[in-house]
């Protein structure tokens, strides 16, 4: 398997993974599938995305976004990471965390940081793998399908953050 920075042209792609992982309901508040166009808006040369790839078929991709948009955080990014239905358990999630780590750190951010679903064991495992901290829960944090769904916070520090402790 290859690891590398994704392009728009791989938005096509992206979006049958992501919108696997928004009819799964395991990894993701939002219940609207998404179209290419709405990836290729992801490429804003500032955050990071990565593919892995078995031979030329994408089948994880793992991403950065803004996390807030005040000034003082602009080193954070928030992340996520979808593995095609037939490759989830195998290894390929592990990849593309690391490689995205790598790619975070690139491009200058100290921090990055997300929410995963308390009752999602193979994320939470995923990310403590390749150093992530569980930081806290938000309760009540959003709905899913008309039910109440908690989140466990998890960041990792990058660069010379994680040196300064």
């Amino acid at each position: 398997m290859d690891v590398r920075l994704a392009t728009p042209a791989d938005a096509s792609a992206i979006t049958t993974i992501y919108n696997q992982g928004i009819e799964d309901r395991v990894g993701t508040f939002e219940t609207r599938l998404r179209t290419p166009e709405e990836i290729t808006r992801w490429f804003d040369g500032l955050h990071p995305v990565v593919v892995v790839l078995n031979g030329e078929e994408i089948i994880a991709f793992a991403s950065t976004s803004s996390y807030r948009d005040r000034e003082c955080y602009q080193g954070i990014a928030e992340f996520s990471i979808y593995v095609e239905r037939d490759w989830r358990g195998r290894g390929v999630g592990h990849l593309a965390l690391q490689a995205l780590l790598r790619e975070a750190e690139r491009a200058g951010f100290w921090k990055v940081l997300s929410r995963i679903f308390v009752e999602n064991a193979a994320s939470r495992h995923l990310v403590r793998s390749v150093g992530f901290r569980e930081v806290g829960v938000y309760e009540r944090h959003g709905q899913l399908d008309g039910i109440w769904r908690d989140v466990v916070i998890v960041e990792r520090l990058l660069n010379d953050a994680a040196n300064q402790q």
